[in-house]
């Protein structure tokens, strides 16, 4: 009979390989608990964020058209028209398309004082629909998840340093569930509590793998691009500045418009921004050939005062460098494809935001029937807020100052 010692490479190998798994299990624990109230928060406030302009519409009559009168392409004259009759003694910042065919048109004004609103239009007869604050449920739930209400230089690098946890918690989870790739029609277990969630979590976090590196990424793009490698400014160009008020310069638009169309025949036109105290130019962004970029990538400049185009940029034609930053956001929110994209978006949103969740729940039901108790969701709460340890508080801190700075946008407007 032969004994095995201690020091037997039989029995080394298989203890080496529990400690590595425990040690990867350790890490993806720290990554999703440490955090978990900062990344929940950021998740959640980054869902609702995709529907954002939705909820809006919910909230403000105004916004609402009926679908059956705007089978036509939006008459920007008129919006223009009813926008600077509506200017006073402000100015008209930009006009913008509606997202679908249920929304007014929207301009965004300025008052004499400086105050920022909206005025809402319909989209083709250019009657007024009503007035709106500026702070709104997008402006406040994009504020939040993007820099937490504090300045864009602290609060972007603090938010997308973030995607960093979900990264460590993407790479350890590959392996800690072993042989991973066989859960994806694997039904949740309903046997106890704790066992329905752990297969809720592995099931989610499956069939949101993908969902999941596109945040990492783009997270880790916003936080280079604050950080140190910023894209270089799209494109340019001024023109002296007009000297009429806002009715003078909504009159000039269609002129405008006809030398941009003429410019350039196929841009899906989705914003104008009307000339400033420094430039005279209009400017129209919007959508072309190149894919996955923001409205601005395609842009045209045009004289107010004569129509002349000053400018055209073509999105294809931006560096590599630029056409990654124009392309962050669309694929960040899920609006590249409309509502439809927004829809999945924000299920995946939602699926992520449980993973962060249910991660904690775990946790704390493993300790619970390590103890052979009864699972308490008293005793659930008390015993994740203790494995947070002393991270809980620069993460609630964090949450905190988000809410007590929700009076500046207001004060912004």
């Amino acid at each position: 009979m032969v004994t095995l010692d201690q020091d037997s490479p039989s029995l080394a190998k298989p203890r080496q390989r529990k400690k590595a798994s425990r040690i990867w299990w350790e890490v993806h624990q720290w990554a999703g608990l440490k955090f978990s109230i900062l990344l929940s928060f950021i998740l959640l406030t980054g869902t609702l964020a995709t529907l954002s302009h939705e909820i809006d519409w919910l909230l403000r009559p105004a916004m609402r058209v009926s679908p059956a009168s705007v089978a036509s392409e939006v008459n920007w004259a008129a919006v223009a028209k009813t926008a600077a009759a509506q200017a006073g003694e402000g100015r008209v910042i930009s006009l913008e398309a509606p997202t679908d065919p249920w929304f007014a048109a929207t301009a965004v004004m300025e008052n004499a004082e400086g105050g920022l609103y909206f005025v809402y239009a319909h989209p083709v007869t250019g009657a007024l629909k009503g007035h709106g604050h500026w702070v709104s449920a997008q402006r406040i739930l994009r504020n939040m998840h993007r820099h937490l209400m504090m300045p864009i230089a602290i609060g972007v690098p603090i938010v997308s340093s973030l995607s960093l946890l979900l990264a460590i918690s993407l790479v350890t989870s590959f392996v800690v569930y072993k042989k991973w790739w066989r859960g994806f029609l694997r039904p949740i277990r309903l046997t106890d509590l704790r066992t329905a969630m752990g297969d809720f979590h592995r099931l989610a976090g499956l069939w949101s793998l993908w969902f999941i590196l596109l945040m990492i990424l783009t997270g880790l793009w916003y936080l280079a691009e604050e950080t140190a490698f910023a894209a270089p400014r799209l494109p340019s160009v001024k023109a002296e500045p007009a000297a009429e008020g806002m009715v003078a310069l909504a009159s000039r638009l269609p002129v405008t418009l006809e030398a941009a169309r003429t410019a350039n025949p196929d841009l899906r036109i989705e914003r104008i921004l009307f000339p400033t105290e420094t430039s005279g130019a209009f400017v129209l962004h919007g959508q072309d050939a190149a894919i996955l970029v923001r409205p601005r990538a395609n842009a045209i400049f045009t004289d107010a005062g004569t129509g002349k185009v000053l400018l055209v940029n073509d999105g294809r034609d931006l560096s590599f460098h630029q056409r990654l930053s124009e392309a962050a956001d669309p694929l960040h929110f899920g609006v590249w494809g409309g509502l439809t994209t927004k829809i999945i978006w924000f299920a995946f949103g939602l699926a992520l935001t449980s993973l962060s969740v249910s991660g904690v729940a775990i946790y704390a039901l493993r300790l619970i029937r390590a103890e052979r108790r009864p699972p308490r969701w008293g005793q659930a709460l008390v015993l994740s807020w203790r494995g947070m340890g002393v991270w809980r508080w620069p993460a609630l801190v964090l949450v905190i100052i988000g809410f007590v700075l929700i009076p500046s946008v207001f004060l912004q407007a």
